[in-house]
């Protein structure tokens, strides 16, 4: 999701897309911006099944290649797919031109913003609503609740697929827990105790990536979710409450009371994933904050000296008291990947169609890539701990986001530049705060 670095390009995008919104509402057979009501024969379908993915995502081209040649053949003889490449930081510029040339492809990476509802190609009504197309497909069920509810906090609408799709939580070390005796906590005063014993026992309790910064304001974004609830974040996105409210300070402290309890050991704070990572999977610490994406590490014996069946993922605990729950995980579904209702006819419904209901069996077998799609044929020889999330993704209902998630660039990074001196002490949680807000409200 790469759009912030490309803010100045979207001055122009408006400009440029005003002149499609009459072809995008006369094409749409009447329908609102950002959906395609009518169903699927309101578009005219293109030459080709037209693919536009980024350079860095071989593995979509692959695996749609894959489906073409297989399980989509039918589909794809009467309309052939076409892939296309695009580099990722080029996404905004090169969609921007082609929606002004009337050119989107069949099947298109987007910017995050631009496909919100109030973003360029929304407003304009240029992205399909994936729900309801799927709905008249009779496939709706083969998206995950779980990725459906990221994809609609993350854009506000049902206009991307869940090609890749990542939990957040804390990796444990089993036999460390056993060896300790502690249970998988369920609250945070559980981990809080159960980080004093590992302590005690000679192990680091949680090895982070400081140097990276993200995966400590991550614990600030989980224990704010957990204790404000889902809409923790939105309502400061939307001005319903701010981060300098004792709520969430509290988040910002509780870090910090992480950080001076030991849990996170020595160096945390200029340790980079690498060294995080490694101090997890050979057993130096016992628990490691971080996303699914773990997983090429964790199944990778040369990396792995712990055994991937000694590996267990379990959301951030809840907080005693707060509106949040223990099963709503923080979760993204990748960057955007958009349809038109311009070229959404038949036969691109039918693509969509045999997606949704292969996709997630393919992606999985193939690559051992985690999807938000149902797993609908038996996938065989998948590493344990790949088959454990994917189990555990078609089991939840609800997400959350990540704590910078809503933010603008500019506070993005002021998040992430200052977490170090709030753990290290040179600001105050409440200032940390209030600096961040004040950012959040600059830029607006």
């Amino acid at each position: 999701m790469n759009t912030r670095r490309n803010r100045r390009p979207l001055i122009a995008v408006g400009l440029a897309l005003a002149t499609v919104l009459p072809l995008a509402a006369c094409a749409g057979g009447g329908s609102t911006p950002g959906s395609t009501e009518g169903g699927g024969s309101t578009g005219t379908d293109p030459s080709s099944f037209s693919v536009l993915t980024a350079n860095e995502n071989p593995t979509l081209e692959a695996q749609l290649t894959a489906l073409s040649e297989d399980q989509c053949k039918a589909q794809n003889d009467a309309l052939p797919l076409e892939n296309q490449k695009v580099a990722q930081a080029d996404v905004v510029q090169k969609v921007t031109l082609l929606a002004s040339q009337d050119a989107l492809p069949a099947h298109f990476i987007a910017g995050t913003a631009m496909v919100r509802p109030t973003g360029d190609l929304g407003t304009a009504g240029l992205v399909v609503d994936y729900k309801a197309e799927l709905e008249k497909l009779g496939m709706w069920e083969n998206i995950l609740p779980a990725a459906a509810s990221t994809i609609e906090n993350v854009y506000g609408q049902m206009v991307s697929l869940p090609y890749q799709y990542n939990l957040e939580g804390i990796w444990y070390n089993k036999e460390i827990f056993s060896e300790v005796g502690i249970d998988e906590p369920t609250t945070f005063d559980e981990l809080q105790a159960a980080n004093k014993k590992l302590a005690a026992a000679g192990y680091t309790p949680m090895a982070e990536a400081g140097a990276a910064a993200w995966p400590l304001t991550r614990l600030i974004g989980m224990y704010i979710y957990r204790t404000v609830g889902p809409d923790a974040l939105t309502d400061i996105r939307d001005g319903k409450a701010k981060l300098t409210d004792p709520e969430y300070v509290a988040g910002a402290q509780a870090l910090v009371d992480m950080a001076n309890a030991g849990d996170f050991g020595e160096g945390y704070v200029t340790a980079d994933a690498a060294t995080a990572n490694n101090d997890f999977l050979t057993g130096k610490a016992a628990m490691k904050y971080d996303g699914t994406w773990l997983l090429s590490n964790i199944n990778d014996p040369e990396q792995n000296k712990i055994g991937a069946d000694n590996v267990g993922f379990i959301p951030f605990p809840a907080v005693e008291g707060g509106a949040g729950s223990i099963d709503q995980w923080p979760a993204n579904a990748g960057t955007a990947m958009a349809m038109s209702p311009k070229t959404f006819g038949p036969k691109v419904g039918d693509w969509l169609g045999c997606i949704a209901e292969n996709y997630g069996s393919q992606a999985l077998q193939d690559a051992g890539v985690i999807s938000g799609f149902k797993v609908n044929t038996e996938v065989t020889d998948v590493a344990a701990p790949t088959k454990m999330v994917q189990d555990k993704v078609a089991e939840i209902t609800e997400t959350v986001l990540w704590f910078e998630a809503l933010m603008d660039g500019k506070s993005t990074s002021l998040a992430q530049s200052n977490v170090s001196l709030l753990v290290g002490g040179q600001l105050s949680p409440a200032d940390y705060m209030s600096q961040l807000q004040s950012s959040i409200d600059a830029n607006k």
